[in-house]
């Protein structure tokens, strides 16, 4: 094998490009100790064999992980210390293992040069799947009848239908966009927002700039939340968005629990402005015992899972590997789902 070409320890997966001058040795992938064993398990199943033989290397104490950071030209990291970030003197890349990468310190990575990829599209089916889910059990009134079984109570609720009811999506990235699509397979319209007009998906019936967010709270029945957390969207739903929407209109937070001012959504599910809530994302999580959300009738909860599938590893293996090689190949600037 020549010295200046890598390849993977797979055969089927050939990194048939020239190492760049400056890199001596395969780069190393890091799997820090916070990951855990679960995780550590599921990406050593799907990255070991692919990867070049010595280029991952998994971390299972803080020590560990420390002792390793100083080596390590790529991190996989759920979340991103001030410590391991100062240990990796050598670091290119950090690859998030979920889209939102409002918990990183963004900031310091962009002035080490540090490229930051996110885990967006994995998470789509999923949480997809779990809007309509949310939709249905307001629709059809299953919330309340799960309540009435568990007291043992007959009483016969009148369901609706979602057929051309319109869906109002803010954000319409990867989960928007298949959210948008179950949901139009459904009969219902869907309109939505989107910083980049021009890339907005054909299955929305509209789409509206990311600054006319009310207009889609305005005219919707459903309004789903599925925007990254940035200073622009913190706080985004609020009263005067709550008091635009329709008494008959339900909201569903799948983005992050700070995109809704949450005493507000509380005042108004509690005053019957609007019909009620699905949430799997807030402002504190565990949501607190004290949090009078737990108590309302009109509101689902369930504990930030909407993204769960066994499907998630193999969808993250093929963004890890892929930007990998990008990294071998000193082609940073081709990498998969970068943030920067």
């Amino acid at each position: 094998m020549a010295p200046d070409s890598c390849y993977c320890r797979n055969p089927d997966i050939h990194i048939d490009h020239a190492c760049p001058p400056s890199m001596t040795e395969t780069p190393t992938l890091l799997l820090p100790h916070d990951l855990g064993p679960d995780r550590h398990s599921q990406l050593r199943d799907v990255l070991e064999d692919p990867l070049p033989t010595g280029a991952l290397q998994i971390a299972t104490t803080p020590e560990e992980t420390l002792e390793a950071a100083p080596q390590a030209a790529g991190i996989v990291a759920g979340s991103l210390s001030q410590d391991l970030l100062e240990a990796a003197s050598t670091l290119e890349w950090v690859q998030a293992l979920s889209a939102g990468v409002d918990h990183y310190d963004q900031s310091a990575l962009r002035e080490r040069d540090v490229v930051l990829t996110n885990a967006s599209g994995v998470h789509a089916e999923p949480i997809a799947e779990q809007v309509l889910a949310y939709i249905l059990m307001f629709e059809r009134n299953l919330h309340r009848l799960a309540d009435q079984q568990a007291d043992r109570v007959w009483h016969r609720r009148e369901g609706g239908e979602i057929h051309g009811k319109t869906m109002g999506i803010i954000g319409v990235g990867a989960i928007g966009t298949r959210t948008a699509e179950l949901a139009s397979a459904l009969g219902m319209d869907v309109i939505g927002t989107k910083r980049a007009l021009e890339d907005a998906p054909d299955v929305l019936e509209r789409c509206y700039p990311a600054e006319h967010y009310q207009e889609v709270c305005r005219q919707a029945d459903y309004v789903v939340l599925a925007c990254p957390l940035t200073d622009e969207t913190e706080g985004l739903i609020s009263r005067p968005e709550l008091r635009l929407m329709s008494s008959d209109a339900v909201i569903v937070n799948i983005a992050r629990g700070e995109v809704i001012d949450e005493a507000a959504l509380t005042r108004a599910v509690q005053s019957n402005w609007i019909r009620g809530a699905a949430l799997d994302v807030f402002e504190t999580e565990p949501l607190p015992q004290e949090s009078p959300l737990w108590t309302l009738p009109n509101v689902i909860i369930t504990p930030h899972m909407a993204g769960s599938t066994p499907k998630k590893a193999a969808r993250w293996g093929e963004i890890i590997l892929e930007n990998y090689q990008a990294l071998a190949a000193g082609n940073r600037a081709e990498m998969t789902n970068r943030v920067w």
